[in-house]
């Protein structure tokens, strides 16, 4: 295993980390913001109004991108077991 190589699953693994999470993270950044001019405006300080609706975005994010996530996990699954037969000792 060549360090070239361990650079490049780090780089991929790090890549892949990043678009898995993505789309939960952004549905919970523009609920988060909503919530917070909501409260800004109404000067309502409720800490269960901003956490509860993030929940609820993220798990609706969850169900719209699972799919998606499982095909982009798979194929960067099947692409690390293509490799496995270039690595020599």
């Amino acid at each position: 295993m060549t360090p070239e190589l361990v650079v490049q699953l780090a780089r991929r693994s790090f890549e892949v980390s990043l678009m898995l999470s993505a789309p939960l993270l952004i549905f919970s950044l523009v609920v988060g913001l909503l919530i917070s001019v909501f409260q800004a405006v109404t000067s309502i300080n409720e800490a269960t109004l901003a956490f509860a609706p993030k929940i609820i975005a993220v798990m609706i994010a969850m169900i719209i991108f699972f799919p998606w996530m499982m095909t982009y996990m798979s194929d960067f699954t099947r692409e690390i077991f293509s490799m496995i037969s270039t690595m020599r000792r």
